[in-house]
């Protein structure tokens, strides 16, 4: 028996029979296709017609572009159908049926693919169709779209020679718009049209209108390979596979008069999400027309006073729609001589503002579940709200002016607009001085650039990947960020940059898009979004109660501190700046806050190296007196800020040399001071400094090591240099008894990084319990507290059974895990080769931006399981940056972690991906939940 590959409109209930579930005839019918079954189905005024499937695309496209056998033969059996509902023929010259053919895809393509309007045309069908209307105006500009459209989509002749004729009319006739032009002039134009079609293609026309329709349903199909619609579904995410439909609709026709028009509408207002019907339309006019932008379009409003009786109609079919699908519908209708036709309707794109306020506002009118309302809503859709946004229109302009010089790595989100900065110091003098605004312009950044960084508006980089510093700074402080942004040829002698041929001096404006990885010459316009959003913040809300409700059981009844089920979202703050954010944005605690931040301010890091340099206890010790009021300081205002919620304190993990000149920067200078010195006579201040840099030279290579991130730093530098950590530990449990003397309800948690042996967290933990008991007794004060580990090395979570005994929580560093499990350096992957691996199919994903779940996430699960095995109640986290993305956070909910922890501006993200998460709840319980 031959294959079903075409339905009529009416026969929805055979496609759903054939394949089972909406869901499958969407796949099957594509959403234009089922979509104009459904409306039938419904008595929704619908012209008639019929889809050829996405099966008969894929056949067509895999058999070397042949039709499937019976496809051919299905298409004219329903054509005839048509022809019987019609009372008309196709190709008949009394009576022609014209139908239209256009593609439809399971997921809405905008404009990726193909359509041809007024199929059936030719010479003698026209003369049918003006002694059938009376009118040879109408009839000739339909024909001349035919042949337009058909040459442009079918025969591959581009559009401009046919606009051009066009314009030549215009002018010639001294108007200003198509529909001002005659019959005689429509005429003349489709005679120089089908020769603009020879001349390019070397063949006529087809006017046969069997083949015209063939090669109109072939170039549908092809267009599902076009390069558009491929970069479209790359943007989109949409798979390759699902081949397109075909729909073949009878023509109705808004250019037959002043009572004839065609328009396209949304059932809301897709910018605002308010409740209204938001669109266009235009009287004596095809669908193109509308969008095309030739004549000025009417607001739909006008349609009420134009067509009153139309409008109503149109009005009520708008609500039908909406309450039936369940969403806010875009609609294409047209009005053939007073009568309203629906062409077509489909869930509307909308802005992020549009989503959320529409998400919740049909959830509050009962058209859909407050569980439906937030699956609704993208974590891009709320990242949205949270950062400065380049205007579309703006940066549209921009790309066609050529002011796009360079692209990179889409680090953190947002637009920022300023001068250029080479320097951390002078983007500091400019932006927190002066008050001007900033774009710090670096090869890439190091931890002191921090004070630059913070008073920029953006920050750009030639070199560095997803996780390099300025990458994990700006997310953490959300400035827009272009990293690895290759093409730039930063001169920092001459205060300047080279890029794709264009020179740029300090001072000169460049604008970034974080969001999209784009940088910009000059000042583009920006819009700020509405971070205090009634409707964000009730829909976080659901969001919360949701993954409460929903989420997996981690915690037994009764245990202090967390609710029995669900992720919780905490955040990485260094400063009470930054945790007060991340408190007013929902974090439910601080997951990570890094001790060693605090020492590079500048104040600080000149003691900070005065104890790496001292050559005795006694003069480290007095160091690190120096430094405990700051750090004591640092850690109140924390706790201040989170009064009555966890606190999480990564102890120093990077290893010393860090907090001192690199040594080729040293080794440098000390060159160039001795070549001074010999040079001159006896010049004191010289000889001072020179034997200071050689000091500081002397040390710096004392303490090279050959790979430092996998040496002497984290757990090993505090067993090493115990007093450091224990400096850090006083003063962590001074500041907490302080505020807690205040009434602070006070929860600080000790982390331990870079362990990978049970021995070591032993050694630790015991040395810094001591500290904490000293402070507490001095204080006359206990406060609540815990030690745990950073799990980073492979070893730590094959032997979590082992570090539970001594950690009362994990907390993954999934940025270092990554590393030491793929055995690859993040910032030289993302800038090399992992580049490569991505585009050719190597690898799915950048491991640094989502959780490896095949290799680091089955070891994550694997220390969850091993861990509460040995401690039921462990309190297991992340901190690295994965813990703001989507992908990582669902991870993270099936194997049953109790939160995640991200910077400030990603917690509202996190809070709406744990929900989803929680929505989607599919893992069985595991053996150690309680």
């Amino acid at each position: 028996m031959t294959k079903k590959w075409v339905y009529l409109f009416e026969e929805v209930e055979a496609a759903e029979k054939a394949v089972g579930d909406w869901e499958a005839v969407r796949g099957l019918l594509g959403g234009k296709g089922a979509n104009l079954a459904e409306m039938t189905r419904l008595g929704v005024p619908v012209p008639p017609g019929f889809t050829i499937t996405t099966e008969a695309c894929n056949a067509y496209l895999q058999a070397g572009e042949k039709f499937p056998e019976g496809m051919w033969e299905q298409e004219l059996e329903a054509l005839r159908a048509v022809e019987a509902k019609m009372g008309k023929r196709f190709g008949d010259p009394q009576n022609p049926l014209l139908v239209s053919c256009r593609s439809g895809a399971k997921f809405s393509m905008p404009g990726m693919m193909d359509t041809v309007l007024n199929i059936g045309l030719n010479d003698e069908t026209a003369q049918g169709m003006i002694e059938l209307t009376g009118d040879p105006r109408f009839v000739y500009d339909s024909y001349r779209r035919l042949i337009q459209m058909f040459g442009s989509v079918v025969m591959g002749v581009s559009d401009e020679p046919f606009e051009e004729v066009i314009k030549e009319y215009r002018d010639r006739r001294g108007v200003q718009s198509d529909s001002e032009l005659t019959a005689e002039d429509w005429q003349a134009i489709t005679e120089r049209f089908k020769a603009i079609v020879k001349g390019h293609t070397g063949r006529d026309f087809p006017t046969e209108p069997y083949e015209q329709l063939r090669m109109a349903t072939e170039a549908v199909f092809k267009s599902w390979n076009g390069k558009r619609a491929v970069d479209y579904r790359n943007a989109a995410r949409i798979p390759h596979d699902l081949g397109t439909a075909v729909n073949i609709q009878t023509m109705v026709f808004g250019n037959m008069g002043w009572d004839s028009g065609t328009g396209v509408a949304t059932t809301r207002n897709i910018s605002t999400g308010e409740k209204e019907i938001e669109g266009d339309y235009l009287l004596n006019a095809q669908g193109e027309d509308v969008v095309a932008g030739i004549r000025l379009t009417k607001r739909i409003q006008q349609l009420k006073e134009e067509m009153p009786a139309i409008y109503a109609q149109f009005a009520d079919i708008c609500q039908r729609l909406e309450q039936h699908y369940r969403d806010v519908q875009d609609v294409e209708f047209t009005i053939e001589r007073g009568k309203l036709w629906m062409l077509q309707t489909r869930d509307s794109k909308r802005t992020a503002q549009a989503a959320v306020r529409i998400a919740v506002d049909l959830a509050e009118e009962g058209r859909i579940t407050r569980e439906e309302a937030v699956k609704r809503v993208t974590p891009e859709q709320v990242d949205f709200f949270l950062h400065p946004q380049f205007d579309l229109e703006a940066k549209k302009a921009a790309i066609k002016a050529g002011d796009m010089i360079a692209t990179g790595l889409n680090v953190s989100p947002g637009a920022a607009v300023g001068m250029v900065a080479f320097d951390a110091d002078l983007a500091e003098r400019w932006g927190k001085q002066e008050g001007k605004k900033v774009v710090m312009v670096r090869p890439e950044t190091k931890p002191d650039d921090v004070h630059g960084m913070l008073a920029a508006q953006g920050i750009l980089t030639s070199r560095g990947g997803r996780t390099s510093h300025a990458a994990l700074v700006a997310r953490q402080f959300g400035i827009p960020a272009v990293v690895g942004c290759a093409a730039l040829d930063i001169d920092l002698d001459n205060r300047l940059m080279r890029v794709n041929g264009r020179l740029i001096r300090e001072g000169d404006y460049v604008s970034l898009d974080g969001t999209d990885g784009l940088v910009f010459v000059g000042q583009l316009q920006t819009i700020v979004p509405d971070v205090t959003d009634p409707y964000l913040i009730k829909l976080l809300s659901w969001a919360d109660e949701i993954c409460a409700r929903e989420g997996i059981r981690t915690w037994p009844e009764g245990y202090k501190g967390f609710p029995t089920r669900g992720l919780q979202v905490w955040a990485n703050a260094d400063y009470p700046r930054d945790a007060e954010r991340a408190r007013r944005f929902g974090a439910r605690g601080i997951g990570l806050c890094r001790t060693e931040h605090m020492f590079f301010e500048q104040e600080r890091l000149p003691i900070v190296q005065k104890m790496i340099l001292a050559k005795t206890s006694e003069e480290r010790q007095e160091a690190l007196d120096q430094l405990l009021p700051f750090q004591r300081s640092d850690f109140e205002g924390l706790f201040r800020a989170m009064d009555g919620l966890p606190v999480i304190i990564r102890l120093i993990d990077p290893p010393l040399h860090e907090f001192l000149p690199s040594y080729e920067e040293l080794l440098v200078k000390v060159t160039g001071l001795r070549m001074a010195t010999s040079a001159s006579k006896k010049d004191e201040e010289l000889e001072r400094l020179l034997a200071e840099q050689e000091k500081m030279l002397a040390a710096v290579e004392k303490m090279r090591e050959a790979n430092p991130m996998l040496g002497l730093r984290g757990v090993r530098l505090g067993i090493h240099m115990p007093e450091v950590t224990s400096m850090q530990v006083r003063a962590i449990f001074e500041a907490a008894c302080k505020v807690a003397k205040e009434g602070v309800d006070v929860h600080p948690e000790i982390m331990i990084p870079v362990t990978s042996h049970v021995n070591e967290l032993e050694v630790q933990r015991t040395v810094l319990g001591r500290v904490a008991k000293e402070v507490m007794a001095e204080q006359g004060i206990e406060v609540d507290y815990k030690f745990g580990t950073m799990i980073e090395i492979p070893r730590a979570a094959l032997t979590a059974d082992e570090m539970a005994r001594y950690a009362e929580f994990f907390s993954f560093g999934t940025n270092d895990l990554t590393q030491t499990v793929f055995g690859i350096s993040r910032d030289d992957a993302e800038a090399g080769f992992l580049v490569e691996y991505q585009k050719r199919g190597i690898l799915p994903n950048n491991p640094f931006a989502t959780i490896d779940a095949n290799g680091v996430g089955k070891l994550m699960e694997m220390c969850v399981r091993l861990g509460r095995q040995t401690r039921p109640t462990l309190e297991i986290g992340i901190c690295g940056e994965h813990g703001g993305d989507p992908q990582s956070v669902e991870l993270c909910h099936k194997i049953g972690l109790n939160y995640v922890s991200c910077s400030p501006f990603r917690v509202p993200i996190a809070r709406l991906a744990a929900a989803q998460a929680a929505l989607k709840e599919t893992r069985p319980a595991m053996p150690s939940d309680v």
